[in-house]
């Protein structure tokens, strides 16, 4: 009898301890990795900027280029990873940094469109037109909503928050 209340213990305390393992306060999802968490936060700070809360998206911004660095890090080279590097840096007031990871995107990658957009709003921002112009016409055959977009604030119909 004793033995058998020693393996009936012995096998309630395995149940508790695994279910105490696997648990992480009802959380079961996987962690998302830098990138996407970086990503996540950057489509929450462009809302709050709509939204007119430019203090709270910086916070945001700041947030995610954190991440996005370290995401960079661990896996360098990744043009989409230094377009948001170079969107996060631009939208934190870093024009000179944020320009230094759009070409080096750039150099992985001369056609991507987020990249060509994001660069040509940043020569915008610091007005050098003439080289907007040649990001939008990098942009011009792609059929998509980054050229007009572009468009729309080199001709000055469209505001850029920077």
């Amino acid at each position: 009898m004793k033995k058998l209340l020693i393996i009936f213990t012995i096998l309630i305390l395995n149940i508790s301890n695994s279910f105490a393992a696997g648990s992480s306060g009802g959380d079961s999802q996987p962690k998302l990795s830098n990138y996407k968490q970086a990503v996540k936060l950057i489509k929450s700070a462009k809302k709050d900027e709509k939204k007119g809360k430019t203090e709270k998206a910086s916070k945001k911004y700041s947030k995610a280029q954190k991440l996005l660095l370290k995401s960079n890090k661990k896996k360098p080279n990744n043009a989409d990873t230094l377009n948001y590097l170079g969107f996060t840096t631009r939208k934190i007031g870093d024009f000179k940094n944020g320009e230094k990871y759009y070409l080096e995107g750039l150099a992985i990658e001369p056609n991507h469109v987020g990249i060509n957009e994001y660069l040509g709003e940043l020569y915008v921002a610091t007005n050098r037109m003439d080289l907007a112009r040649e990001r939008l016409e990098i942009l011009k055959s792609c059929n998509c909503e980054e050229y007009t977009e572009l468009k729309e604030i080199i001709e000055g119909t469209k505001q850029s928050k920077y």
